[in-house]
Formats: C-alpha cells, structure tokens, sequence
C-alpha cells in the first residue's frame, strides 16, 4: 500500500528586522523571511534596511512583504525596489486590489469565527495566511485561533497558518490542520522585531519533526 505523501512543510520567519536574525532563521532552515511595511507596527522596516538584508540572502530562500491596506502603485513600487518574491496583504483589501499586486499575493485572514473566513472565496490569490483575531493588532499578538476553521480553507487554496504559534505548541497546529506552510513572529522573540535564536532553532525543529 503507497502512502498518502505529506509535502514538506513550509517555515516563515516574520517580522525580520536584522540580517543576524535573518542569517540566523535561514540557517536554521527556513523557507521564507517576512519584512513589515507597516508603520504602525513595532517590527516595521524601511525599504532601504530591508533592500540590504534581502540582496544578502543567499538563492531558493522567499522573501515576503507584508503591507496593510497600502496602495497597489506603492507595494509594486517596494517589491521591485526590494526585490521582493511574494506580498502578504494584512488588511481589509479588496480582490480587485490584489490582482493588482506585481508578486505572488498571500491574503491574510484574522479568524475570529466563520464569518471571518466568509469572504475568502473572492479572492484569486496564490495563498491565505490566517491569523488570530485582535481588536488591537493587525498581528503578532501571540494568541491562537481555532485550528479546527483552518480546515474548511484548505479547499480554496494553499493555508498558512499563523496566530500564536511558537516552538511548543507548532507540532501539534500542524498535526491538526496539515498546513502547507506555518508563519511564526511574536512567537521567536525576545522582543518586538528582536528575534530569540534558540526560539527559532526549537521552531523549526518541531516543525521538521512531522
């Protein structure tokens, strides 16, 4: 009897504010690294910071920025300046401004309860990216979801699962839910935007060991 192959699971480090940390989560085996264009957050980026860590990174590793409800002309703009691979969109943004968006789009989700997830199937992107809910925050808070929905995506495309997650509890969300790839930010810090090593040693680990 063959069995059922599981794809590798893809690793995102967000939230990048150093080539250290960046260095740092490649080696340890990421997939991909995330960099924030968003001033509100407190792991923003410039472009120019960003620029100088991406074209240090050596080839096959992703590189993701993620905007919030930011202009198509000024996204297209920082990804080809940056050379960014792929756009994580964290807003409220319409369809029609992701096909608008020069790079692969991920369209991130705050679950909250189903009626988050209702509108998903407008959209014609390469990926959803869920994440937890929070009044506050547009992400990184560090608190989880129900897994159990993430399941229900899986059906419209590629889910990244995100939302909480860190080195002890990321074996478990993707036993539940089989993710294609899990984000992970506030989780491997020691601070915002300060990545934590070993965090992201024992991240990676335990994602490595489905």
């Amino acid at each position: 009897m063959i069995e059922k192959f599981q794809p590798r699971i893809k690793v995102k480090i967000c939230g990048t504010t150093s080539l250290k940390d960046a260095f740092l989560a490649v080696e340890s085996g990421a997939d991909a690294i995330g960099f924030i264009f968003y001033k509100m957050s407190p792991r923003n980026i410039s472009q120019k910071e960003a620029k100088e860590i991406i074209l240090q990174l050596p080839p096959f590793i992703e590189t993701v920025g993620v905007f919030v409800n930011e202009t198509s002309d000024k996204i297209n703009r920082i990804a080809e300046q940056c050379k960014l691979n792929s756009i994580q969109l964290h807003g409220e943004e319409s369809p029609a401004l992701c096909r608008r968006v020069k790079r692969k789009v991920i369209k991130a989700f705050r679950v909250k309860n189903a009626d988050s997830l209702k509108s998903i199937s407008s959209y014609d992107v390469s990926g959803f990216l869920l994440d937890s809910y929070n009044d506050g925050s547009k992400g990184g808070t560090g608190q989880v979801f129900d897994w159990n929905l993430a399941l229900r995506v899986k059906k419209q495309g590629p889910v990244i699962l995100a939302g909480g997650l860190n080195p002890y509890n990321v074996f478990t969300a993707i036993h539940r839910v089989k993710p294609y790839g899990v984000d992970v930010c506030s989780g491997v810090e020691n601070s915002p935007g300060i990545k934590d090593h070993e965090k992201i040693r024992e991240f990676i680990k335990s994602v490595r060991r489905f």
